[in-house]
Order: structure tokens, then sequence, then C-alpha cells
């Protein structure tokens, strides 16, 4: 199923939904399409092109929200799914100070690393097991960061996203030399 992005009537990123509901939002005059995908829905009466970003008409108030939920997923898009040991594909999640010697599930504590890494540390502190952070971890903020933990971002969001495809803020950098001073 295709997914359209929603913005406020500011043109800040609110949700991401199946087109079906960024369409309906349009034909009830709810929002207007800004970018469509090129394909077309056609009826008897109404050819309209699928919505892949719409703006809504009105303005909604949004709550503030405190904290990105710890997930796999959000842990992975956080850390662009590189480990944050040696750089490599990541597959595991790792508790910098383990959950055995009183480390907590908490996003300062929980990085993403790949299998050979995470073996190697096992349960360690650390400084015990000799490897060192490519980055510190950081608790990610912001609605639009959680627009793009979602998964894939279509290339017509980028314009409206801005700030939030900086996804790569908090995770490996190329250079595998540079460590924790940064």
């Amino acid at each position: 199923m295709t997914r359209a992005l929603v913005l406020n009537a500011t043109y800040e990123p609110l949700c991401v939904v199946p087109t079906r509901r960024a369409l309906l939002l349009v034909l009830q005059a709810k929002a207007e399409l800004l970018t469509g995908t090129g394909r077309v829905f056609r009826s008897a009466r109404v050819s309209l092109d699928e919505p892949s970003v719409v703006r809504l008409s009105y303005f909604v108030r949004v709550p503030h929200q405190a904290h990105v939920a710890l997930s796999r997923r959000a842990i992975f898009a956080r850390d662009g799914h590189r480990c944050q040991y040696c750089g490599a594909q990541a597959e595991n999640v790792d508790h910098i100070v383990p959950r055995s010697k009183g480390g907590l599930h908490a996003w300062e504590n929980v990085v993403a690393a790949c299998r050979r890494c995470n073996a190697r540390k096992r349960d360690h502190m650390l400084e015990d097991s000799g490897m060192k952070l490519r980055r510190p971890p950081s608790v990610p903020r912001g609605r639009q960061w959680a627009l793009v933990a979602l998964g894939t971002v279509q290339p017509e969001w980028e314009p409206y996203l801005g700030m939030a495809l900086s996804v790569h803020a908090w995770a490996v950098p190329d250079d595998p030399g540079e460590a924790l001073s940064a």
C-alpha cells in the first residue's frame, strides 16, 4: 500500500497516512494536493492524481511530544543502520552498560551493533571490552524525526521534511577515524 505525507496548514509535517486516507481528505476539501505520484484514480465523474503530499486546509494544534518511543526500528534509524563500534551493517542492538550489570534500557544506553561486535563485547563494560563508540547515543527529538523513522521516505517528501532528513546527524560518520571527539 502506498502512503502519503500530511502537512499542517503551516507546511509542518504531521504524519504519514495510507494514500486512500489522503485521497479522502482531498475529496472532502479538508486538504489540498501538493504533490502526486503520477498515477491517476478515475471514477465516473472525477479523475484525481494519487496523492503523495497533501496540506491540510486548516491548522491542527499538535500537543508537544516529550519523547520518541524506544524501539529496535527507531534505534536502527537513529544510528543509520550502522554498527556504532565498527561501522558495518547493524543487525542487533547492544546495551553499552549491560543490563546484567545494572544498565538501563534507555536511549543513552542502547546502540545498533553488528553481530561480530555484539558477540565480542558480550556482557562486558565498554572500557573492559577495549571497544569504542563511534558516536555517543542520544535521544532523538522532534516530530519530523519520528516520520523519517517510520521507514522509507519518498523523494517527493524531501522538500517538506527539511531538517528531518538529517537522520544522519545521529548516524555513523563515513570517516571511520572519527570517534567520540566530535
